[in-house]
């Protein structure tokens, strides 16, 4: 998609005249969604010859993890596009065991000291949830700015099977507070939401600001058959087993432990048809105790697990979820939108997830597989034993026409094409883009 349109001549001419606009990306974190998002912004920027200066602020860790992500420029021979990290001695004592609220403004300053000494026109913190309390005390930027919002919960009493804590009302009433706190700071301009069910809540905060819905962005990868067997063989999963794939970073936060609890429930048929897939580093603090508990289940019912416990190139990501029969998805109590279901869904995968939050939601409404009680193991072992045994039941909650749409709605360009549209429009470059 390009952000020109090729009948509009005289605007691509504006543009390119004042080639000189300068924006800044602002992100220490390195894991997650943050070097897919950032690799997304550069390929566009690129793909659209966009007339601008684009400075990507980031910790020297995300230089040394993401190199891939950090070459795209300069395999494309992009001046335009510099990656800044901040100095060792910064990272170090931004990352340094300060009180959370120390971090926070440790991590502001640092903002402000890039985007003053880059010139920036406009910045983009690219994970403004951690951010938002600076603002709202009234701390000023050296320009204006935008944010892309995660984890809004104040809107999950509408959703299905949730149940309010107290612990819940606080921090809705706490979120809303420091939202619309930031909403109405006069430098901010555009808060981009990753959850599309909380717009509506957001936009009764009464903002100044601009409020609008963003694409989680994934791309479409052609099925290659004969990577997959290789795959497949590499690892060797034995024949006739049905693969469950649970990825990423496997911690107690992604269920593992739930989910190895759940595998000690099922019955020795369902086993003997099962291979459990965990691709992802896993912490030294609970390699022990998962490993202990693979071996202890290993030893007891004949289910294949297979541990890849190693870091996966983003171009390589998909050939796992293309291996896959089902995905995985056990999240604790999880706040906000996750990548994975979105990769499910590109490779039209159905997803056993937690029932709880957005996750559970999205499952739902777009139909892409079972949701579950995911603190319950029994739980996750009667879903494990439907997708098995039950394979008419799944045309009921796995629907791939609308898992089409929902990619659609989430394709890569659509991430990119939104921050950069809205953006250009708050210096003053065209909105019509």
């Amino acid at each position: 998609m390009s952000i020109f349109p090729p009948s509009e001549e005289s605007i691509t001419r504006q543009l390119l005249e004042n080639s000189n606009h300068r924006i800044m990306l602002f992100d220490l974190a390195t894991g997650g969604h943050h070097p897919s998002y950032i690799s997304h912004l550069i390929n566009y920027c690129c793909e659209a010859k966009l007339p601008i200066n684009l400075d990507i602020v980031v910790s020297p860790k995300f230089i040394d993890e993401h190199s891939d992500v950090v070459k795209i420029s300069l395999d494309r021979n992009s001046s335009q596009i510099r990656f800044i990290p901040i100095t060792v001695e910064e990272y170090s004592d931004f990352i340094s065991n300060h009180s959370l609220v120390k971090r926070i403004f440790r991590e502001w300053n640092l903002y402000c000291k890039y985007a003053r000494e880059l010139k920036a026109e406009h910045c983009l913190l690219m994970y403004l949830d951690t951010l938002q309390l600076p603002i709202v005390l009234g701390k000023k930027s050296p320009c204006k700015f935008s944010g892309i919002y995660f984890r809004p919960t104040f809107h999950y009493k509408e959703f299905d099977n949730y149940t309010f804590s107290r612990k819940d009302i606080f921090r809705q009433w706490r979120q809303k507070l420091l939202l619309s706190g930031v909403l109405n700071n006069p430098q901010f301009q555009c808060l981009f939401s990753l959850d599309p069910f909380a717009i509506k809540h957001i936009e009764k905060l009464h903002s100044q600001a601009k409020v609008f819905h963003l694409a989680d962005p994934v791309r479409i990868y052609k099925s290659e058959q004969y990577k997959i067997e290789q795959l497949r063989q590499k690892i060797r999963i034995d024949p006739d087993k049905k693969i469950f794939l649970l990825f990423g970073t496997l911690t107690n936060r992604k269920g593992i432990y739930q989910l190895l609890d759940a595998i000690q429930l099922l019955p020795s048929d369902i086993c003997e048809k099962l291979c459990l897939l965990l691709v992802g580093s896993i912490s030294s603090t609970d390699k022990i105790s998962i490993q202990s508990q693979i071996k202890k289940i290993s030893q007891s019912l004949p289910v294949q697990i297979i541990i890849r416990d190693e870091f996966i190139a983003e171009e390589n990501v998909h050939l796992y979820f293309q291996l896959a029969d089902v995905i995985l998805a056990p999240y604790q109590k999880h706040v906000g939108m996750s990548g994975i279901l979105l990769l499910a869904a590109a490779a039209q995968k159905p997803v056993l997830s937690s029932n709880y939050g957005l996750m559970g939601q999205l499952v739902r409404h777009n139909r892409l597989g079972i949701t579950v009680d995911s603190t319950s193991p029994q739980a996750i072992a009667n879903g494990i034993i439907d997708f098995i045994n039950d394979e008419q039941h799944q045309a009921i909650f796995f629907d791939l026409k609308m898992i089409d749409e929902f990619v659609e709605d989430n394709l890569a360009e659509n991430f990119s094409h939104t921050l950069f549209k809205h953006i250009y429009a708050q210096i003053n470059i065209s909105p019509n883009l």
